[in-house]
């Protein structure tokens, strides 16, 4: 977990910060190369966003080189899905 990661879930109400959790771990941040990962995993904050995010420089997890990042997001697992 990131240093922002840790100060925020400091200081917000308990269930705000499992919210801002789960929704960050919907994000996935994907390298040229195919490698995913979330943006929570990441030591990323993607809580609440609206839009297409735009693509970033980081530093690729699995291959190790400075890519730009394309984010996407992941539909909400089945047991977080609203019923019809």
């Amino acid at each position: 977990m990131g240093l922002v990661q840790k100060a925020l879930k400091a200081v917000m109400p308990h269930k705000l910060a499992e919210a801002m959790e789960a929704e960050s771990r919907l994000w996935m941040m994907r390298c040229p190369d195919g490698h995913e990962i979330s943006v929570w995993d990441a030591g990323g904050i993607r809580y609440k966003a609206k839009g297409k995010a735009i693509p970033r420089l980081f530093k690729c997890a699995k291959c190790g080189k400075l890519r730009k990042m394309e984010f996407s997001k992941a539909e909400a697992p089945a047991a977080n899905r609203p019923k019809k």
